[in-house]
């Protein structure tokens, strides 16, 4: 299967990349490479990638329509897997245009190619964000989504219906993942688990916003990339007046406390976090608790990592990527730079 990924350098992509191509699919990525969060960790994961000889790349911004219409034409491919996005909530109060260009206008292009190539299965990356304020756990595919609480949440809201549109329209088959906190190796460095990893690591004080009291239905890279593999190969079908057209919570249906999360990070690391006490921030939700019972109806997987063995896997990770080095971290994202472009 020739297969594209939208956002391969990104912290899934380049996880589902790897899966692929190890199971001996053809995987063509794209990404902007945009320096939403340090690029050095863009450039080593393709780093583990381009060497592979089913693996190609190109550098390519989903906004820029004529770009998008030629990798299309020029490629035949089976399956897309578009992860393509601009993440975070809280950046969204900051830049909503860049929220504008990549989620709307983007996935827009993205949806005009799938139907142009008439492709086999697109599955496109949702979010929890878009459950916003309810109140109702756990989250079920089946709420109403209605009231998002960030741009962000409303541009993945706003992909879903697009998708629903699509799908109706051309019969072209669409599952949409909404993700619950993915985290684990080659994370992103924006989200809290990497930065409360980082500066336990340096003795540097944490922000805890909600005093701690916020739940999160985290969820390990590993588990995400098995429920993705497990979708694309259950294409949806057309039933009565329906289009073949899917959305699943892709979560590990147990959410955790703040507190308690950042306790386990202490207990792997041996060190305490000295931590700063927060009110709620701008765009943020309380509680995530995702109801994946279709999930497994559908694909027989639900995910099965602890809490304590993802993060451990993570703690590991960064240990040896940031610090097992004889030169200082600032020295070691310098030299890797380099050694990328």
């Amino acid at each position: 299967m020739k297969i594209l990924i939208t956002g391969v350098a990104g912290f899934i992509g380049y996880h589902l990349a790897k899966r692929l191509l190890a199971e001996g699919n053809q995987v063509h990525g794209i990404d902007n490479l945009n320096e939403y969060y340090d690029l050095t960790l863009k450039h080593a994961r393709l780093e583990q990638l381009l060497p592979h000889p089913r693996f190609t790349f190109d550098y390519l911004d989903i906004s820029d329509r004529f770009l998008v219409t030629e990798l299309f034409q020029k490629h035949n491919f089976d399956y897309v897997i578009h992860l393509a996005a601009q993440a975070g909530v809280r950046y969204s109060l900051k830049n909503p245009h860049a929220y504008v260009d990549s989620n709307l206008v983007g996935f827009t292009h993205i949806l005009e190619g799938c139907r142009q190539s008439q492709i086999e299965h697109l599955v496109f990356a949702s979010s929890s964000s878009v459950y916003g304020a309810n109140t109702k756990v756990p989250f079920a595919v089946s709420d109403n989504v209605d009231h998002p609480v960030s741009l962000y949440a409303a541009t993945k809201k706003a992909n879903e219906l697009m998708a629903h549109a699509y799908s109706h329209l051309y019969q072209i088959p669409m599952t949409g993942l909404r993700f619950f906190t993915v985290y684990g190796p080659w994370g992103r460095p924006d989200m809290a688990y990497f930065k409360f990893v980082r500066a336990i690591a340096k003795g540097e004080r944490i922000d805890v916003y909600n005093f701690g009291k916020m739940k999160r239905d985290f969820t390990y890279i590993d588990d995400i990339i098995e429920a993705i593999v497990r979708v694309l190969a259950k294409t949806p079908q057309s039933s009565k007046n329906q289009p073949p057209y899917k959305i699943y919570n892709v979560g590990n249906n147990n959410p955790v406390e703040l507190n308690e999360f950042i306790a386990i990070i202490e207990r792997i690391m041996g060190k305490s976090a000295q931590k700063n006490l927060l009110p709620m921030q701008p765009g943020d939700v309380v509680s995530t608790f995702a109801d994946i019972d279709e999930l497994i109806a559908d694909i027989d997987f639900k995910p099965t990592t602890t809490l304590a063995q993802g993060l451990e896997n993570f703690i590991n990770w960064y240990l040896e990527y940031y610090l097992d080095s004889p030169v200082s971290v600032d020295k070691l994202v310098t030299r890797r730079l380099v050694t990328a472009r």
